[in-house]
């Protein structure tokens, strides 16, 4: 029988989130690390911008298609034990990206880090799901995505220092290591659940087909897919390996001030984290609606910056970063539609499925990049010029439009979806609830 052991929203469930958060932050760190090593990396391997895309998006193309098989395993092992797998897989891999000194041995232990860092998020956002209260919830995702950033300064800013100073086996050495004092604390700390004799959910082989395509099948999970697809890949692309070369050999900016704008950045999807959650708090019914509006604005922003007549004044880069930035705090939205749309047993798989949609979104987006960046320039980064750039980076409003379309069809199809299945959820939804009866909660909280 199911009995509560530990309180919830309280002091344990902080303690268990904050080791937890610390491996997801190690986790954006090793994910975001190649940003600032890029071009360190291509003289490394002797290798063309399209190889180097594939560093990036081969890790990417690993960490989206584990999300649906995670899914199933938290669902079946818990968090903990996908946590302590994830975070080993990601030591070993960084570890081995520091001494590769082929583009062959790279590319392994690129595989070795997307798969460690699949498990992570994931299995946070479960704990988080079981450890906090109905109305904590919307804002400590937000406050983990926010945080989770601080990986993405951590790679700017450190460890660009740390490559000048040390070099890059012992800088990424380092970075290895710091996995191995976290798996201390996650093995010592970190509870799956709050509650005892709750047994995760045993799926057998021929239920799993089923409730995948129930997951699958719901147009809330595909609706927050596309809200995940739409918003990430912006800031992700950026981040993790062109915005670097962009600012630096396109817009001609000073290495230190290129730095400093992905700080700026990073600061600034942190910061929005907190209002994007009060908002999905106090009015959900109206959630994909604000990521529409922030992805508008990017698309805005970039096509000024990309038309612009020569580089772009620094004010102006300004402005593209931190508008840009706001895509990260729009994309946990769709982790938010999933817990509307589904009870926590499919939790686990729900929210596996939309991570793939940033994920994809942004390998696709960073190879293609790199493709166009190889026909233009086949001579390599040496050669890169601004109308290079602009050329390339227009790619992203082919992705931003396709989203665009998806989410407001799947907008549509989810409404139509709680009014067919329960229209009572539908009236919640209206008046403010994101657990909602007959969907994600078993009965109708309200009096």
């Amino acid at each position: 029988m199911l009995r509560q052991v530990h309180n919830i929203g309280r002091r344990r469930a902080w303690v268990i989130w904050l080791v937890a958060l610390s491996v997801y932050i190690l986790a954006v760190f090793h994910r975001t690390s190649l940003g600032v090593a890029g071009l360190l990396a291509a003289d490394r391997f002797g290798i063309t911008a399209a190889q180097l895309a594939t560093f990036t998006v081969l890790q990417l193309a690993v960490y989206a298609a584990m999300q649906i098989p995670v899914g199933v395993l938290i669902d079946r092992y818990g968090s903990k034990r996908l946590m302590v797998t994830g975070l080993t897989l990601m030591t070993g891999g960084q570890m081995w990206f520091a001494f590769a000194g082929t583009f062959e041995a790279g590319m392994a232990a690129r595989v070795l880090l997307g798969a460690g860092d699949a498990m992570i998020f994931t299995s946070l956002l479960r704990l988080v799901a079981v450890w906090f209260r109905v109305k904590q919830a919307p804002f400590i995702t937000q406050l983990t995505g926010m945080a989770g950033q601080l990986g993405a300064i951590a790679a700017a800013t450190p460890l660009a220092a740390a490559l000048a100073t040390w070099g890059w086996t012992r800088s990424f050495a380092t970075a290895a290591g710091i996995g191995i004092v976290l798996g201390v604390l996650l093995l010592a700390v970190v509870k799956d659940s709050p509650y005892r004799g709750e047994s995760v959910e045993r799926i057998k082989v021929r239920a799993l087909a089923r409730t995948l395509a129930e997951v699958w099948g719901n147009p809330g999970t595909q609706l927050g897919l596309w809200v995940h697809f739409t918003s990430q890949f912006g800031a992700t692309v950026f981040v993790m390996l062109w915005g670097f070369p962009f600012l630096v050999s396109g817009e001609g900016v000073d290495e230190d001030v290129a730095s400093w704008l992905l700080i700026v950045m990073t600061v600034t999807g942190m910061a929005a984290g907190p209002a994007v959650a009060a908002f999905t708090a106090r009015i959900p019914y109206r959630r994909s609606q604000l990521v529409l509006g922030i992805v508008g604005s990017i698309m805005a922003v970039w096509a000024v910056v990309l038309l612009w007549p020569g580089p772009a004044p620094l004010w102006l880069l300004v402005v593209l970063v931190v508008v840009t930035a706001l895509g990260g705090p729009g994309s946990m939205v769709g982790f938010d539609l999933a817990r509307t749309f589904h009870p926590s047993s499919h939790l686990g798989r729900a929210t596996g499925v939309v991570n793939i949609g940033g994920f994809v979104a942004s390998l696709a987006t960073i190879a293609l990049i790199g493709i166009v960046l190889d026909q233009l320039a086949p001579g390599g980064p040496s050669t890169y010029t601004l109308e290079h750039f602009r050329i390339a980076m227009s790619v992203q409003f082919l992705f931003w439009g396709v989203g665009v379309i998806q989410l407001v069809r799947y907008r549509r199809k989810s409404l139509r979806h709680l009014e067919e299945v329960h229209p009572a959820a539908l009236d919640a939804l209206r008046s403010g609830e994101t657990l909602l009866p007959g969907i994600s909660r078993p009965e109708d909280p309200r009096p």
